[in-house]
């Protein structure tokens, strides 16, 4: 029999969420595709150790239910997002602080939170009503002294106070937190059209210049954003910023029961068998074919590359490769696990290395063994010589208990974690780069999860337009095909 035009329709490159997600799309309305991906398994950077009964994010970006992609990705109708309690817990001070928590689904009810704390809000400098008000605003004393982690029996010893929950400061006054809280709400109703449409600055300059108490700012603004934007600088933009900042207001973080891996995994699952293809190594790609290591030449009517951005940019020469976050994640085990009520943990003093930190396990049970607790910690940036160490000193501040019998799972560096988004950002890259040409990931949007699932929906938008979704031809299976052409 006469060979075919091509062996696919698409091509995919990459097998992470983004070229996954293109992939479920093209194929459901009827593409022949392959998707081919030099690891020897699917996911990229959305990946999870598995050690000893525990799993393990290497990353661990956060995830919103306010992330519209993750409801709209074929696919993902199995994902199941655990949500950390409400808002966030601030550590400053020795305390613990919730704040965020009434930001909501920005509905009327938080508008109307808003409007009561401001009319209820006390006189600056008047004392608590009651005895019980005043102990929800003290501390009770007594700290304690735990040896320094790692240190031998009868080594040096370091104090630390018990944290106690406020729901106040560092927030500011009580007119301050329902200011705040009235912001929140209506950064949740905004349009996101409407948010892209703001002046662009660095986010640490837009939130100085928008009025908003310095104390507000820098205890609860800055770490928050740190953790979602895994920028401790805030030089993203503030565009991007808000973005997240609506995300927040408007669901709840979360993380994806089973470990991160589990988004690309249900999308793998979904497609037909034969489609994806572990272990195949790209190395040239044109309008029309896709050279591999092993495998020969594919041929195909259109190529979508979905790989990382230095990836995608030695594939594509001209393609822009951004700058990056490193991001370091520290995960520990304890069988004495520090009660944070499944809250988020950010250190609004930056007193150390570690930017937000959780028992992941109170949060999704699955990721750790019966009996055990999972810690799971977050350092943004080069991280310190002595990592570990660092963490584990910083972790005791921040929980107020002892950690030197916890126990080390991973430490886990990623130099190129996360595409820096600095001012001016284009939120909408091109996907098209040539008729028969497309690039997705997460630098060609946002660089969230979010991000990367969108502009997979763009680039198989602008294939599915370019290519229409008829016609194709079908072949049981493209790589073996190849292989055998190029022999």
């Amino acid at each position: 029999m006469l060979e075919p035009a091509y062996q696919a329709d698409v091509v995919v490159v990459g097998a992470g969420v983004a070229g996954l997600s293109a992939a479920h799309r093209l194929t459901s309305a009827g593409m022949t595709t392959a998707v081919l991906e030099a690891a020897h398994c699917v996911g990229g950077r959305m990946s999870t150790e598995k050690v000893d009964g525990f799993r393990l994010d290497r990353i661990g970006q956060l995830l919103s239910t306010a992330y519209p992609e993750l409801g709209l990705t074929p696919g993902l109708d199995a994902l199941v997002l655990r949500p950390f309690a409400p808002g966030v817990l601030l550590h400053s001070d020795g305390r613990h602080h919730r704040a965020g928590a009434q930001a909501g689904v920005g509905s009327a009810r938080g508008a109307l939170h808003a409007v009561r704390a401001l009319a209820n809000a006390p006189r600056p400098g008047a004392l608590p009503r009651s005895r019980a008000a005043a102990a929800r605003t003290g501390a009770l004393p007594g700290g304690r002294a735990v040896p320094l982690p790692g240190s031998r029996p009868g080594g040096p010893w370091q104090s630390v106070p018990p944290p106690r929950v406020r729901p106040g400061a560092p927030l500011g006054t009580a007119v301050d937190q329902a200011r705040l809280g009235a912001a929140l709400t209506r950064i949740a109703a905004t349009p996101a059209e409407r948010l892209l449409r703001r002046p662009e600055a660095a986010a640490a300059e837009a939130l100085a210049a928008r009025g908003l108490p310095a104390r507000t700012i820098d205890g609860f603004l800055r770490p928050l954003l740190a953790a979602l934007l895994c920028d401790p600088d805030l030089t993203t933009s503030s565009r991007c910023a808000d973005l997240a900042l609506r995300a927040f207001a408007a669901g709840r973080l979360c993380v994806p029961e089973g470990g991160a891996e589990v988004l690309p995994e249900l999308l793998a699952r979904t497609l037909p068998p034969g489609v994806v293809h572990t272990g195949v190594r790209v190395t040239s790609v044109s309008t029309t074919s896709v050279t591999t290591a092993e495998h020969g030449v594919f041929r195909c009517r259109a190529v979508l590359v979905a790989t990382d951005a230095r990836a995608a940019a030695e594939l594509l020469p001209g393609l822009r490769v951004p700058d990056f976050h490193p991001v370091t994640v520290v995960h520990h085990t304890t069988d004495e696990p520090p009660a944070t009520g499944g809250s988020l943990l950010l250190d609004a003093d930056r007193g150390g290395p570690v930017a937000h930190t959780a028992v992941t396990s109170a949060v999704d049970p699955s990721r750790a063994p019966e009996g055990r607790a999972l810690i799971s910690s977050t350092v943004l940036g080069t991280p310190p010589d002595g990592v570990d160490t660092a963490v584990r000193m910083h972790l005791a501040r921040l929980y107020g208990t002892s950690t030197a019998r916890w126990e080390t799972l991973a430490v886990h560096h990623t130099a190129e974690a996360v595409p820096a988004m600095r001012p001016p950002h284009d939120l909408r890259r091109a996907v098209r780069l040539l008729a028969g040409l497309y690039v997705c990931g997460d630098h060609r949007d946002t660089s969230t999860v979010q991000g990367a699932l969108h502009s997979a929906h763009r680039a198989a938008a602008a294939i599915l337009s370019d290519l229409g979704a008829g016609g194709s031809m079908h072949r049981a299976d493209p790589v073996r095909g190849a292989a055998a052409e190029a022999a």
